[in-house]
């Protein structure tokens, strides 16, 4: 397998060293309190349920769908742009249902990527949006993860510097892992960069909703002319408790959106015709459900934080999406992401996601979900706090670096 073209461009997969640690541990009967994958555990809203129901099983749903999305739910996600965003979107041309936004980022990259092409892209950052264009044949440039000033000057030696000139920039806020946030200034700044050196704009916005104070996140396409370079995936799985569902959107630019299309087609047939009636239910319907998803998350924020600090791993609360992002524990700082997410569940019974999978900037971070109710979280902290007074010293399988520095 390793002599196949793309499978040559992908690294080890960083996350699956914990994934067999927690398939070991729970086969020995290992209780695992599972804080790695970003996989929603609430239900869905009763009345998208419902509707599935009443969809499905008829002759007219069960044939091939449509590979853009059903005019219902394309109608429905421009509806919700309009609402939310002040967006004004054609749902013939620029709206794309996809099969969740990481089967739109990496059909965007197939779309618009020659080999060599240079595709700049946040460090640390959810693995599709490299590793999408590395399949396609492009080539990474990175750049900081938060929205600064920092972020634009090494945006500017990309462009001055990367040869070819690179095609496009991927941003995605709030920031899956770090939970960092952008504000509309941002956003314009980048909308004028991008235009004055020619890239397109492919902005993340899957946690749109899981936000935690007053500022809504905004959308890149509320800056005027952003239409112009930039297309926006979004996700039913945060927003709806869809994880499974597999439903998401790409909007915005239609030369983009065109190009998008055209690969799909002869890719896939699109979602399951009642799945896509279901989504749009869950659009057009009341928002309730989505105050009660974002209050869930709070609380259990507020419980990791407090319960975590206790057990002395002080953990900075996010401000949006369903992760916090810290800081390995001093002690285990030279351990590594790695290791030390592999001795959590081995010695603690919790899985988190190490941040070297999320690229070399995310290295002496765990990413930490939100996907466990409060009474998890804090029994989380207690197994977790009886680990970290052993110290890595006391531990059999980890060689005591600390002692080296």
């Amino acid at each position: 397998m390793e002599d196949f073209y793309r499978i040559r461009r992908l690294p080890p997969y960083v996350f699956e060293v914990v994934n067999r640690a927690k398939a070991a541990a729970r086969n020995a009967g290992a209780d695992i309190i599972d804080l790695g994958m970003g996989n929603p555990d609430l239900p869905a809203p009763a009345h998208v349920v419902e509707k599935l129901k009443e969809t499905i099983g008829k002759s007219r749903t069960d044939r091939y769908s449509a590979s853009k999305g059903i005019p219902g739910l394309r109608r429905a996600q421009a509806a919700y742009y309009a609402r939310r965003f002040g967006v004004k979107l054609n749902p013939d041309t620029q709206v794309v249902t996809t099969l969740g936004s990481k089967e739109g980022f990496a059909n965007v990259a197939q779309a618009i990527t020659a080999p060599g092409d240079v595709i700049i892209v946040p460090n640390p950052t959810y693995p599709i949006h490299a590793f999408g264009f590395l399949m396609a044949g492009g080539t990474i440039r990175a750049v900081p993860v938060e929205p600064d000033a920092a972020f634009f000057a090494a945006l500017e030696r990309a462009v001055l510097h990367s040869i070819p000139k690179p095609i496009a920039v991927v941003v995605c806020y709030p920031s899956n892992p770090t939970a960092c946030i952008a504000d509309l200034d941002f956003y314009r700044d980048l909308i004028a960069f991008a235009k004055k050196h020619a890239l397109l704009v492919l902005s993340d916005l899957a946690y749109a909703e899981v936000y935690f104070d007053d500022h809504p996140p905004p959308s890149v396409l509320q800056v005027p002319g952003a239409m112009d370079v930039a297309v926006e995936f979004t996700s039913m799985s945060k927003t709806y408790s869809m994880p499974g569902w597999r439903i998401g959107f790409a909007v915005g630019n239609e030369r983009i959106i065109a190009a998008l299309a055209r690969v799909k087609s002869y890719l896939d047939y699109g979602a399951f015709t009642p799945i896509q009636v279901a989504a749009t239910a869950a659009l057009n319907g009341p928002d309730e459900c989505i105050d009660e998803m974002r209050a869930t998350y709070r609380r259990r924020r507020d419980a990791l934080v407090d319960s975590f600090g206790r057990a002395g791993w002080v953990i900075p609360p996010p401000s949006a999406s369903m992760f916090a992002w810290a800081q390995i524990p001093e002690p285990f700082l030279p351990v590594g992401s790695l290791e030390f997410s592999t001795l959590l569940v081995e010695k603690a019974g919790v899985a988190v996601s190490p941040g070297a999978g999320f690229g070399e900037h995310g290295e002496g971070h765990v990413r930490i979900a939100l996907v466990e109710n409060e009474q998890r979280i804090r029994q989380a902290a207690r197994n977790i706090r009886r680990f970290l007074e052993t110290g890595p010293e006391q531990l059999h399988n980890v060689v005591p670096l600390a002692k080296r520095r």
